[in-house]
């Protein structure tokens, strides 16, 4: 075992590993005996492509090169796709335009060369054609409009981009067509909420033709009561997720009466930031597999939908989601502390699980990787705070003796979001070096309750930093990590609590930002319409409370900042705005405090390019070699660092 200072230990996770096998999994789907994914590859410049499995067990590509899955509905997306007997129909990310994609023939465009958007799809076999959500973004004199419309599937609708079905309301998801197709359920809210604020459950009677919805009613959900995935049951009920009790539960509507099929403490839902979020599903009328969170663990269980009664099914997973059932196939993304997301297949009839698709063709030896410990600590208002700790791990190494590692502390994105416990390459790249991480679940994360959740409403900036403040605070106190060695990194909305933690904080030693929010006024006032509210309730209605918005923003408290920060910022980026970052760079290179930036061009918000993750990663590895004195064992590209 070799003796070496933390931060400096030799790795075999190098920034090549993370991105040279890695893919990114979601959206999973089932068409008769095919499963399909979608994928995005960093070494394809980030491509989404739609992957088909078949029986027998081999894979294809469904969409040609250099066709793009993928969807800027609501910017952030979700379910670009649907696969409806044997045919695949994907928006393309440069045109935003419908495609119809027969294995193997180049695809036919379904919609005009005009500004929509098209996601979340839902097959109408009665009518040959696609029901879907719409963002229309043609008018440049008002928001882009939302609406449920019907796309005919053999290109008729190309000259209109489709029939409107509901339209009024600022957003709309989850279009599901009952099996007999005959009615149709969806999910509306207006501004200021998001979905997981509040949102209404519709369902109304298709018209014989199918143009029209009529006799639409209000089921569930409201103003302070959040509704997640509405489906129907085979022999069509309509069942749903609601946090009416506090809690996302399950619940179905019977003889006008909602029902909840097995109150707990725990979440059987999610944030909804994408379309297309799956918690569950019927393996038959009386039964539902479903996942749940208690405590940031996923579990999977099997629920008698007559008795209420919810049994576990052991798996090796703490991370679930995507799941879809259709017969006696489960299929779902899965991982562990020790295992990367991967695509797997349950037979509910044998228990069989079988792994289709891992999204990092490397897994390190476990004497690399670091196993998290989930943790409680006290915070601010006499409450207590959540997070994973990492110690660092390397089977070759310990620290010098009397040395204490330096920690690194992150915080997830959203901010209304949570961290899990999958094996994320990227975070044991830090430990497996010799730093210990803390991933916070702050005051304000899904996964602890509607209350829990609720922590950050007027409080962000404040409930979100102290926690990671208090975290780090514990682990010091335990004698775990450095106090002089304290850094925070984030990324958007945590890119915004690190800036927000070096500003209105001393604790922290060194802070990374990748596209973070330093200036809570522009970004209230330039950003997309589903976010453009967002912050009425995590700050305050703008701009009647500016006050606060300048109060908060790091921006104005560069003079505050007492320590190095190093920002990465895609120039694309329509989330959060790259002047942004310059602006922040500048008023701390005024200060004559280190400070670097590094943008890349063609990345929007989230880096998608090979080359990028590695330079973010490295660059990251380097600026904080220079500011904490240790040398690393591999050689880097240098990060130009003014001040330094």
């Amino acid at each position: 075992m070799n003796k070496a200072p933390f931060g400096s230990w030799e790795s075999p996770i190098s920034s090549e590993m993370i991105v040279a096998g890695t893919v990114r999994l979601g959206d999973l789907a089932i068409d008769g005996d095919q499963i399909y994914w979608n994928e995005s590859r960093p070494t394809e410049a980030g491509r989404y492509v739609i992957v088909r499995r078949d029986i027998d067990g081999s894979t294809v590509d469904v969409n040609p090169a250099p066709f793009n899955a993928r969807t800027r509905a609501h910017e952030y997306g979700g379910f670009a796709y649907t696969v409806v007997d044997g045919v695949a129909f994907f928006t393309h990310y440069p045109d935003q335009r419908l495609y119809r994609q027969i294995l193997g023939e180049e695809p036919g465009v379904l919609t005009p060369a005009v500004d929509l958007r098209f996601a979340d799809f839902s097959a109408d076999r009665g009518h040959n054609r696609l029901i879907c959500i719409r963002e229309d973004h043609q008018s440049s004199e008002q928001d882009a409009t939302n609406a449920v419309v019907t796309i005919d599937t053999e290109g008729r609708s190309l000259l209109d981009g489709g029939i409107v079905l509901v339209s009024g309301n600022d957003f709309y998801s989850n279009p599901r067509l009952s099996a007999d197709g005959k009615r149709l359920c969806w999910l509306t809210w207006n501004h200021p909420n998001m979905p997981w604020d509040g949102t209404e459950l519709w369902v109304g009677d298709l018209s014989d033709d199918g143009l029209a919805i009529e006799h639409s009613r209000l089921v569930a959900g409201g103003l302070e009561e959040s509704i997640f995935q509405p489906e129907w049951s085979p022999g069509g009920t309509l069942t749903f997720v609601s946090d009416r009790s506090g809690w996302w539960n399950l619940y179905q509507e019977r003889a006008g009466e909602v029902v909840a099929l097995h109150p707990r403490e725990a979440e059987f839902g999610h944030p909804q930031w994408v379309f297309g979020m799956t918690s569950y599903g019927f393996a038959s009328d009386n039964r539902i597999i479903c996942t749940f969170t208690e405590r940031g663990l996923w579990s999977i269980a099997d629920l008698d939908v007559s008795s209420g009664e919810l049994t576990d099914v052991p798996t090796p997973f703490t991370d679930v989601s995507g799941l879809v059932i259709q017969g006696d196939i489960a299929i779902f993304r899965g991982g562990s502390s020790t295992m990367p997301a991967s695509v797997f297949q349950h037979d509910l009839r044998t228990g069989n699980t079988v792994k289709l698709r891992q999204s990092s063709d490397t897994i390190p030896d476990a004497g690399y990787l670091s196993e998290p410990e989930a943790i409680e600590f006290p915070t601010t208002g006499e409450r207590t705070s959540h997070g994973f700790y990492y110690p660092p791990t390397n089977k070759d190494f310990v620290g010098l003796d009397g040395e204490l590692p330096p920690l690194v502390v992150l915080s997830h994105g959203g901010p209304t979001g949570s961290t899990d416990t999958t094996l994320d390459l990227q975070l044991q790249y830090w430990t497996s070096r010799g730093f210990a991480v803390l991933d916070v679940n702050y005051g304000g994360s899904t996964g602890y309750g509607r209350a829990y959740r609720e922590r950050l409403n007027d409080t962000w900036g404040i409930t979100d930093v102290d926690d990671c403040v208090a975290g780090a605070k514990y682990l010091v106190d335990k004698g775990l990590v450095d106090g002089n060695r304290l850094t925070i990194r984030g990324w958007s909305a945590s890119g915004y609590t690190t800036l927000a933690a070096l500003a209105f904080t001393n604790v922290f030693k060194a802070g990374a930002s990748h596209f973070g929010i330093s200036d809570l006024e522009a970004m209230a006032r330039d950003t997309h319409k589903f976010e453009s509210r967002y912050l009425d309730r995590l700050i305050g209605p703008y701009p009647e409370r500016r006050d606060i918005y300048l109060e908060r923003s790091p921006i104005y408290y560069v003079d505050a900042i007492s320590c190095p920060l190093i920002l990465f910022q895609g120039l694309e980026d329509l989330v959060v705005p790259p002047n942004q970052a310059q602006m922040m760079f500048d008023a701390v290179d005024a200060k004559k405090l280190p400070v670097a930036l590094v943008m890349f061009e063609g990345e929007q918000h989230g880096f998608r390019k090979a080359e990028n993750i590695r330079r973010s990663l490295d660059g990251e590895l380097y600026f904080l070699s220079r500011v904490f004195g240790f040398e690393p064992a591999e050689a880097i590209e240098p990060v130009e660092i003014a001040n330094l």
